[in-house]
């Protein structure tokens, strides 16, 4: 028995915070740091990002996303065996956010949260594989949410911190949902998985419950955070030939897609032209977890992706951790 991913789809919020708003709130916070008119744009390509509703939830975000997948496959909750939950951010620590989730749907089946920065959705794809070859599941539903414009580092004590709280002016709210189900023949042909964890202190966000700590706010050191990389263009090279693929093959490819720079550079890692993907940055923010499925239902939604194309997934985290998916639709 094989596996495919079946659907995807997302939940993209009604509210919107243009470049310049978000500019204009953190100088108004900040009087006494200095800052252009126009610098996120120019540093990141950001025009604006979604917003979610105050009173929203990330379980709330991930539901609707997944009854639009579940709808628009013909796919009943009943017939889920199981639901992994793989947002950064969630409701809460404990229970598992999956459980809230499937309270929300209707879901019966047993429930798991996984975490790992923005490959979140990418893991709960290579998880969900690896349960559907063994025969342990037929119908996995992966979700994903992120309320991340919560983050925003709205005041800094230290002005030399300007840098570290740019990229938190960034993100943006969504919710994703992807169905990956048992086939004959196999939708997912090949993934790899690696990691640079000497560089997990780039980019992070506290745990306000370890050690005492106060809740700290998102902080990325851009430089760093793209050192952390390191040597993992090769390793892409080597995954895609192990798979058996060439990049020049894909009919479409989706990157992680924190910035307009950074996207050119996952793009030439992956060895992918601009031709192959959809951008999303610029209109929605770094939108985590969800930036592949929102790749993926784009390209439906518009005709891009067709059956039997063949896809490529390439996903960048924080810690830092690559990962590379090949499938046919």
């Amino acid at each position: 028995m094989y596996s495919a991913i079946a659907h995807a789809a997302v939940h993209i919020p009604a509210g919107r915070q243009t470049v310049s708003d978000a500019e204009d709130r953190f100088r108004a916070d900040n009087p006494g740091i200095s800052m252009s008119r126009g610098v996120l744009h120019h540093m990141y390509g950001l025009l604006e990002r979604t917003v979610a509703d105050a009173e929203d939830q990330p379980s709330d975000l991930a539901v609707r996303a997944a009854r639009t997948v579940l709808d628009q496959h013909g796919t009943a909750p009943a017939d889920v065996d199981l639901l992994i939950y793989t947002g950064i951010l969630a409701d809460m620590e404990e229970p598992a956010t999956a459980h809230v989730v499937a309270e929300k749907l209707g879901l019966s089946a047993p429930v798991f949260d996984l975490k790992n920065a923005c490959n979140g959705v990418l893991n709960g794809i290579e998880v969900a594989d690896a349960f559907i070859r063994a025969g342990q599941y037929r119908r996995v539903l992966v979700v994903s949410a992120e309320v991340s414009t919560r983050e925003t580092r709205r005041t800094l004590e230290n002005p030399k911190d300007v840098l570290v709280a740019l990229p938190s002016l960034s993100t943006g709210d969504m919710g994703s949902a992807v169905l990956v189900e048992a086939r004959e023949r196999p939708g997912v042909l090949g993934s790899r998985f690696f990691a640079n964890s000497w560089g997990w202190e780039a980019a992070t966000l506290p745990n306000p419950y370890a050690n005492n700590r106060v809740l700290g706010h998102l902080r990325i050191d851009s430089a760093k955070l793209v050192a952390s990389f390191d040597g993992m263009a090769d390793r892409i090279e080597r995954a895609m030939t192990e798979i058996g693929v060439k990049p020049g093959d894909l009919d479409f490819a989706c990157v992680h897609q924190p910035s307009v720079a950074f996207t050119r550079l996952a793009c030439e890692w992956a060895g992918v032209t601009a031709d192959q993907i959809i951008p999303t940055f610029a209109a929605h923010g770094n939108v985590a977890t969800n930036t592949i499925p929102l790749q993926l239902a784009m390209a439906l939604e518009t005709g891009r992706l067709q059956s039997g194309d063949l896809v490529g997934l390439f996903g960048y985290a924080s810690g830092a951790s690559v990962g590379v998916m090949v499938c046919e639709w």
